[in-house]
Parts: C-alpha cells; structure tokens; sequence
C-alpha cells in the first residue's frame, strides 16, 4: 500500500518538477520560457506593477452569451499565407494604432471599439475616419456586464448596432466626443505615468454629451451597425471575414506567460490562468512554418512588440478562435 502511494507521489513529483512554479512577472520566467526555445521571446513588460493590475486587465467574461453565426461564403476566395489589414487598407489610420486601456477590466469595450473604428473606415473606402470612443461603450452599455470589472465582446457589438457610439480618442487627447477618462499608467520604474496598481478606480459614469467644444452634440455624432454578429470557430471563416470586412474581435484565456511576451509566435507553456482577456485580430501569417494571427493588444506601445503580438492559429490555443465577433457598420 504504502510503496503504491510512495511511487504515486514521486510521479507527481517528477510532473511538476518538470514544470517549474516560477512567479509571474519574474525574471526566472522570462529565463525559464527563452531557454526552452519554443516559438516566442520573453521579457519584462511590466517592471513595476502590482500583480493584482495585471488580474484586473483580463476583463473578458468567455463563453457568454453569442451573436446569431454569420458564415462567410469562402467558395471564390483566395486566402494568402500572409494578410495584414495594416497594408491593405493604409489610408484607415486605427489599423496602425494601440490603446491602452489604464487600470480597468475594459478589454471588452477595447476590443469592440478598434475594431468597429477600423470597420467604419474601411467600408467607408477611407471617407470616414473616426475613433470610436471605448469610453462610451465602457460606460453606458449596462447589458455588457460590470464595466472595469468585465465584460461580454458580443454584447459589445449588439450595442453599437442597437445604441450607437460616439467618437473618442486617447486620454487626454481632446480628439472626439468623449475621449478616454482613465489615464495609463507606469508598466516601467522610470517613467512620467502614475504607477500601476490593482486598485483602479470605479467605472466612469455614463456622461449622455460630448466634452466641451466639441460638435456635433452627443446624438448626432454617434455611429451605428447595421448587423453584429459571431464568426464561426473556423480558421478559414475567421480569415475570410477579416478578408473581406476588416478586423475582429477576438478572446481568450490569458495565462501568466503571456504578460511576458515579446517576440514570436506565443504559445503558452507555463504559468497558471489569469483570466478573459478581448483583442482585436488584424490579419495572419506564419513565422519560421508556425501559423498565427496578428493581434493588437490594449496595454500601452511598451507591452509585447510595440503593442502587438502574434498568436498561435488554427488550433483554437486558449480558446481564440471559439469567441470572434464582428459587424457591418450602417
């Protein structure tokens, strides 16, 4: 009996001898993830943060409630090996751009708002070219969850066709109707922004006008969707949505690892779960035979490779491919 449990305990002994616990945001992580030379590099994104701020950035509930299926018709469609909306459409200037969504569970709203600013300009053919305001979707859709404490991308999309939303930029940026109220703060020791702590304050309230000197008022400037919708958990549907329609949204379950990413195809390979986290996917492609997509994070230009990183396609690793949604704006 008890040789039984003696060789049942040195089993599991050797298991987890083989995967280290290493602290997250540690420099043994980062070590311990370049040494075993899989498909990605590490490092240190966040220097001088509470763990706890790191938690409160995976504001994405998954599996919550889905957007009727659109399917695309791929039949006559070629897919390149490689497609980023950046070179396809370079006159829609948010393709190009990172947010940062501050110290608050907002990547829900984050995700929604690139992606629908990106849509509006690319079926616009570059007439329209707005930010629409995470701020207005973060505060005044009550049916997409708690606000800076999470929320659901699909009802995101269900928002802007039934609601609309307004324009706005950055923080402090004075561009649109309701720019962005919860400042950045400090992922590195030296720097001019406030440091990050798990705190965060409370949701923003839901202010119905636009900040002073801006017009039109607040109705007039919102834009709306003519449909939202989810993807199909499919690479190819996935790719040909982005295709022929612009960027998605895209979630998935952010493990301790992947904080430190900054280079390379991440695929994760140690470290416990932290939670949902929402992205925008722009494109796709394959590094060194490794197939990916291209994703635009909301944690700064400092964080990853220079805000965005690639992720590991076609597998659906962490879930990324089972929580797409998208929409044609009106």
């Amino acid at each position: 009996m008890w040789r039984a449990a003696f060789l049942l305990l040195a089993a599991s002994l050797s298991v987890s001898l083989a995967r280290p616990h290493l602290q997250p945001l540690s420099s043994e992580m980062v070590n311990y993830i370049n040494k075993i030379n899989t498909t990605w590099k590490a490092g240190h994104n966040f220097h001088n943060v509470d763990y706890s701020y790191v938690r409160r950035l995976c504001g994405t509930m998954l599996k919550g409630p889905k957007l009727p299926v659109m399917v695309q018709y791929a039949g006559d469609l070629k897919l390149p090996k490689n497609f980023d909306s950046r070179e396809q459409w370079p006159n829609c200037p948010t393709l190009k751009e990172i947010r940062d969504q501050g110290s608050c569970g907002s990547c829900w709203a984050f995700g929604a708002a690139e992606a629908i600013s990106d849509r509006v300009c690319i079926h616009s053919n570059a007439k329209v070219s707005v930010e629409i305001s995470s701020e207005d979707l973060l505060t005044c859709c009550d049916s997409c969850g708690m606000g800076c404490n999470g929320g659901y991308p699909s009802n995101a999309w269900d928002f802007w066709t039934n609601e609309g939303l307004v324009s706005g930029g950055l923080y402090d940026s004075h561009i649109g109707c309701r720019p962005y109220t919860i400042p950045p703060c400090e992922h590195h020791v030296n720097g001019s922004r406030p440091p990050c702590t798990g705190e965060g304050g409370d949701t923003p309230q839901c202010v119905q006008k636009c900040e002073a000197g801006y017009t039109p008022g607040y109705q007039a400037d919102k834009h709306f969707g003519k449909t939202s919708y989810s993807v199909l958990s499919d690479e190819e549907q996935i790719q040909s949505e982005i295709y022929k329609n612009g960027p998605v949204e895209g979630a998935f379950t952010v493990y301790e690892d992947f904080v430190q990413y900054k280079s390379g195809v991440y695929q994760h390979v140690t470290g416990s779960a932290v939670g949902g986290h929402a992205i925008k996917i722009l494109g796709w492609g394959e590094e060194n035979g490794v197939p990916y997509w291209l994703c635009a994070n909301s944690w700064n230009t400092d964080w990853g490779d220079n805000g965005f990183f690639k992720f590991l396609r076609g597998t659906d690793h962490c879930g990324i491919e089972s929580e797409i949604v998208a929409g044609i704006p009106k």
